[in-house]
This record gives structure tokens, C-alpha cells and sequence, in this order.
């Protein structure tokens, strides 16, 4: 086990080096700059500017100052939020951003789940199909269509729940992101538990299971579930990196301050450090919880540690 998490762990630092060297390249490429505005700045001040920052460097130079710096956890300055450095932005904001994901993951896991056993239970049966097209509809129907509904449902026609923003805290204003951001997983989720659940009672040991007499409550839970929940733990990498992409869209939709909304403010003031240091944090959050991933599917299967 020791072997297998060390090749993953190696495998892993050659990734987030060329995500944050490509990242840095492209965003250099990309026509405009964090100093362009509606009104021109004389050259002078411009150039002095560029010097503060060393964006008068060449780019190899400034890659190669930017990864020191990154590797002292130092994201650099903002460009345009002046009091703050983009660590202190991202320290800020993506707690919000860490409880609304881990809120749709959770609902994900346990809504797929459950619909995917219900649907394999009751293969080619009322159930089933009922399951697998509200599947189908909740991955045809991307988040930015799918919030201005439920806002438009649940909050403009009933009454029911805020359109937007955190307010007070309380739960409440979460419900529509989280249910805008679980959407999508529930659908994969389910469709992945249903196919593999299928295979699995049809396995040779789950009918030895049920010749010994025991209950279907007890052979599914004890005897299918285990090696049924495989194809789902090895897809918990894409679900959370789609949770965390999606993110950016839903908080900016829903108003709400985390940090997918500094990601897009960043984005359109051309605010390199912001948009670079939101991209590291989540390249890196993204490979981190894959190598989990695949660490976790290695103890579930001992076959994949050789």
C-alpha cells in the first residue's frame, strides 16, 4: 500500500506543474492587461506599474519567480482588490465555497445512491424507468439553466426560500445552490449504482447469499453494497471536481460571496494573480482529492495495489 500511495503521490507533483505552467502562460497570452481601463494611463505611470509588479520581466522569469513564490504558499498581490493579497482573498471566501460543495456532495451521495439501488431492485419496472429519466434530465439541464428555475419556482412564485445571497447564515439561503449544484451527481450517480448494483446480484456469491437464507435487506446491504459502490467511488474525483467547477457559475448566479465569484470578477478585470491563484487552489484541491480517490479505490480493491 505504501508503493502504491508513493506513485500516486509522484504522479501527482508533474500535474500541478504543468497546470500552473500553462495557466500562467495562457493568461500572459491573452490579449489586455490588469492595467487597461476605459481611461488610458499615461506610459510612465503604466511602465512603473508593470515594474512594481515585474510584469516588465521576461515571461520565463516571471514563471520561475512566480513557482518560488508559490512554493512559500505566497499567491502574490491582487491587482485590483489593493488592501488584499490573493491568500487572504482565497482564506476568506472558499470556506463558503467548502460548505456549499460539501453540502451538494453529501445530498449527491446519498439521493444517487439510494435512487440507484431503488432502480436496480426494480429493474424494467415502474420505478426504474422513473429513475433513470429523472437521470437523464438532470444531466441534460446544465446549473445555469436550472438555478434561474428553481429561483423562479421556489422563490419568486411560492415564497418559499430567498433568491439569493447568504443573508444571516442560515440554511435556508443555501438549499437552492446546493440543490443547483447536486443536480447533475444525483443523475450520474444514480445511472453508475444502478448499472454496477445490476451486475453485482447477479454475481455468483450474492446467490449464495440468498440460498443461506438471509434476508434481501441484509444481502444488499452487507454483500452487494460494498463492490457495488466501486464505479461510484472512483467517479467521486470528476463529481467533486464538476461540483467545484460548477461552483463558479452557481455563486455568481445565487449571489453568493464565495470564491468562484472572485474567480469571475478576476477574470473580467484581468487581474492575473487572483485568476492564477484561484486556478493553483483548485488544480490543486482537484488533485488532492483524486489522489483520495484513488487511495480509497486501492484499500476497496487490492487487486489495483499491484
Amino acid at each position: 500500500m505504501l508503493r502504491f500511495t508513493l506513485s500516486r503521490i509522484l504522479g501527482a507533483i508533474p500535474t500541478l506543474l504543468i497546470l500552473i505552467s500553462l495557466s500562467f502562460l495562457l493568461i500572459r497570452v491573452a490579449p489586455g492587461g490588469p492595467f487597461d481601463s476605459e481611461k488610458q494611463l499615461p506610459p510612465e505611470i503604466e511602465a512603473n506599474l508593470r515594474a512594481a509588479y515585474n510584469l516588465d520581466e521576461p515571461v520565463v522569469q516571471q514563471l520561475g519567480r512566480y513557482l518560488w513564490n508559490l512554493a512559500q504558499g505566497d499567491f502574490g498581490p491582487s491587482f485590483q482588490y489593493r488592501d488584499f493579497t490573493v491568500t487572504e482573498l482565497i482564506a476568506g471566501s472558499f470556506p463558503v465555497s467548502l460548505r456549499l460543495g460539501a453540502m451538494a456532495m453529501l445530498l449527491a451521495l446519498s439521493l444517487g445512491v439510494l435512487a440507484g439501488c431503488v432502480a436496480a431492485l426494480r429493474q424494467n419496472r415502474l420505478a426504474d424507468y422513473s429513475v433513470m429519466t429523472a437521470a437523464m434530465t438532470g444531466i441534460s439541464v446544465p446549473n445555469f439553466v436550472m438555478a434561474p428555475l428553481l429561483v423562479l419556482v421556489f422563490a419568486v412564485w411560492l415564497g418559499w426560500l430567498p433568491a439569493g445571497g447568504l443573508g444571516d447564515g442560515s440554511v435556508s439561503h443555501l438549499i437552492l445552490p446546493v440543490i443547483t449544484l447536486a443536480l447533475p451527481q444525483i443523475a450520474y450517480i444514480a445511472r453508475l449504482t444502478r448499472a454496477s448494483m445490476i451486475d453485482v446480484l447477479r454475481s455468483p456469491f450474492i446467490r449464495t447469499a440468498r440460498a443461506q437464507g438471509l434476508t434481501p435487506l441484509t444481502v444488499l446491504i452487507r454483500h452487494a453494497m460494498k463492490p457495488a459502490l466501486l464505479p461510484v467511488v472512483s467517479y467521486l474525483g470528476p463529481a467533486l471536481a464538476g461540483i467545484i467547477t460548477g461552483s463558479v457559475v452557481v455563486e455568481q448566479i445565487f449571489g453568493v460571496p464565495g470564491l468562484g465569484r472572485f474567480f469571475v470578477q478576476g477574470a473580467l478585470n484581468r487581474d492575473y494573480t487572483l485568476v492564477m491563484g484561484v486556478v493553483v487552489f483548485y488544480g490543486t484541491l482537484i488533485v488532492v482529492l483524486n489522489l483520495m480517490v484513488d487511495l480509497l479505490y486501492g484499500w476497496l480493491d487490492p487487486r489495483l495495489r499491484r
